[in-house]
């Protein structure tokens, strides 16, 4: 019998991680703009560009979390993890890590 070695074989897959990342990234840009576009008379101390900064920082902030949630799953796949474990704990660390995303763009400027 001879062994086959897979050396060869990828850490992550490149597209999938990606997709992740892009899917994290639109709902944290989703949600801060629900927040920044929602303010009409905005504080004179905050700036002309003040919406620069959470529109920047929540997105990126999403696609790392999206990340995690795509090295969660792998975790799962390879480890035999319960998928509803898996499950939950990536939705509850995606939102934990979208508020700590909101909560640094906003810094500051709303959220004072």
């Amino acid at each position: 019998m001879t062994h086959t070695n897979n050396v060869t074989t990828p850490l992550f897959n490149r597209p999938a991680l990606a997709k992740h990342m892009l899917i994290g990234a639109g709902i944290g840009l989703l949600v801060i703009c629900f927040f920044v576009l929602g303010v009409r008379y905005p504080d004179p101390s905050w700036g002309s560009l003040w919406m620069l900064r959470p529109l920047i920082v929540t997105p990126l902030v999403g696609a790392i979390c999206g990340a995690c949630v795509y090295t969660m799953d792998r975790m799962r796949q390879h480890y035999g993890w319960n998928r509803a474990f898996v499950a939950a704990a990536s939705v509850f660390g995606y939102f934990i890590g979208l508020w700590m995303g909101v909560i640094l763009g906003l810094a500051g400027t709303m959220w004072d």
